[in-house]
């Protein structure tokens, strides 16, 4: 009897298609589906208080994966104003939140630089240990990159589990990766940050015994064989090569659909910014793509493209890229690159800045740097000023001041989106190739190319066939050639 499963066995059928230029398309109502389901799934995995399991003989890896519940949240200012120190220590309490915490009191303390040993100063730790005894606090999250020693001082001054802002970003980023390229690539961010701040417990954890002859000397007398550390070491390090192999056959997919794009000439906008300025909500009020929607930071991970079209009928794709940060990981900047090379690779960059948040200039400045470091300046811009529905009409005219490219939009009412999608079309890169051409009628496929990715002169239905006036790509322009005037 043929066992074999038909090729839709267990699973439903989607209304789905790959189009040709390499955009998938996604019926309205699975995307509204899959938008409630993910929202009731992060809803749900909320973190459980006082469940936790004691383990003996516990590696460092396992010990630093987040168990947030109770925390309190140390802060060092060493530039700026105080409203800059203030408004950094508010956006690492968003950032505790989304990861799943509670937050019960806050510490900031002015200094040139971090103390190398602690990172706050020596009469701070007390206060620090007096105020998580007082709370009843079990993780202490620091506004900055720890060292090593400094996260071991720490925890050994106040007794509970002390996490620096790296670690808090990468566990949020691992709570929200849904795709296997976001997963692989957030797993490979956390081993290259754990493989840094290993610990090792003593000769005792040895896993070879040495030899008895002569005392422990001569034949059989190695001595202790690898301990626990250098295990824990070669098996992060085998990890990350095999993580590394997986995201570069993971990333072929991917540029598959991107050289179909450019075989097709599809021209691409990246909307890039600031994490929870807006840009899914922006992406779904300009194609309706239905991407999940939350007001947390770092709710999208996973790239989404769309097609679309001008008011003219030129094609193009929009992408939602992950959210930057201020003092985003290196090691997220790493392991994220093949993604964020979205952003590089792209012809035109929507850069989306919370007109609401209270320092919008920082949150542009921040996310220029993740450009520089992806080499994504050259990229032409467009800044797109969301939330305006919420924001302060003098930070608006500020920022317009700042930047003379910038729209005003508010992607929950709708305003100020023609607008965007006027300045868009200006900016797409036009095809450089003019051809004047007649078509014969049995020849529409060529002629739909020219309306999807040519920019039309002057066109006209003449009894030997289409006289057409355009601006084509250069493939384009060569299948054109024996049509030519």
């Amino acid at each position: 009897m043929d066992r074999r499963r038909p090729p839709h066995f267990g699973r439903p059928r989607r209304d789905r298609g790959t189009r040709r230029d390499g955009v998938d398309r996604v019926s309205d109502t699975d995307a509204d589906a899959a938008v409630d389901l993910q929202l009731a799934e992060r809803q749900a995995l909320r973190r459980v208080a006082g469940l936790r399991t004691e383990l003996d003989d516990i590696t460092e890896v396992e010990y630093r994966q987040l168990r947030l519940e109770r925390v309190v949240l140390v802060g060092v200012w060493t530039e700026g104003t105080a409203e800059d120190a203030e408004n950094s220590l508010a956006e690492l309490k968003l950032l505790a939140e989304t990861a799943g915490s509670e937050i019960l009191d806050a510490m900031i303390q002015r200094r040139t630089r971090p103390d190398p040993a602690t990172f706050i100063g020596r009469g701070k730790v007390e206060e620090l240990a007096e105020v998580v005894r007082a709370t009843g606090a079990d993780t202490i999250i620091c506004d900055g990159e720890l060292a090593p020693s400094q996260l071991r001082n720490l925890e050994d001054r106040t007794k509970v589990k002390v996490v620096d802002r790296v670690a808090l970003i990468l566990d949020i980023f691992a709570q929200h990766a849904k795709s296997a390229e976001g997963k692989a690539q957030v797993e490979l961010a956390q081993l290259q940050y754990q493989t840094q701040r290993l610990r090792g417990w003593g000769g005792n954890l040895s896993r070879q015994a040495g030899g008895r002859a002569a005392g422990g000397e001569g034949i059989g007398g190695r001595g202790p064989g690898e301990t626990k550390l250098e295990t824990d070491r070669r098996r992060i390090q085998a990890k990350m090569a095999k993580l590394r192999r997986e995201l570069a056959h993971l990333r072929t997919t991917r540029d598959t659909k991107k050289a179909n794009r450019r075989r097709n000439a599809v021209p691409s906008v990246a909307i890039a910014g600031y994490t929870n300025a807006g840009k899914s909500s922006l992406l779904n009020r300009l194609t309706g793509a239905g991407v999940l929607v939350e007001d947390a930071l770092f709710a999208t991970l996973d790239p989404t493209t769309r097609r679309t079209e001008t008011s003219d009928g030129r094609v193009y794709t929009l992408s939602d890229t992950v959210g930057f940060v201020r003092h985003l990981p290196h090691q997220l900047v790493e392991a994220f690159r093949s993604t964020l090379e979205e952003v590089a690779e792209s012809d035109l960059v929507l850069h989306v800045v919370d007109g609401s948040h209270p320092a919008p200039a920082g949150q542009l400045a921040a996310v220029r740097e993740v450009f520089a470091d992806i080499e994504a300046l050259e990229v032409p811009e467009i800044v797109v000023v969301n939330k305006a529905d919420a924001a302060d009409p003098l930070v608006l005219s500020g920022l317009l001041a700042r930047e003379p490219h910038a729209v005003v939009v508010s992607a929950r009412t709708g305003e100020g989106i023609e607008e965007l999608l006027a300045a868009i079309e200006a900016d797409l890169p036009r095809p450089e190739v003019r051809i004047a051409a007649v078509l014969p009628y049995d020849r529409g496929d060529l002629m739909h190319q020219i309306h999807a990715t040519g920019d039309i002169e002057s066109l006209s239905h003449e009894p030997d066939g289409t006289h057409v006036i355009a601006h084509v790509s250069d493939q384009l322009a060569h299948e054109l050639a024996r049509y030519t005037l």
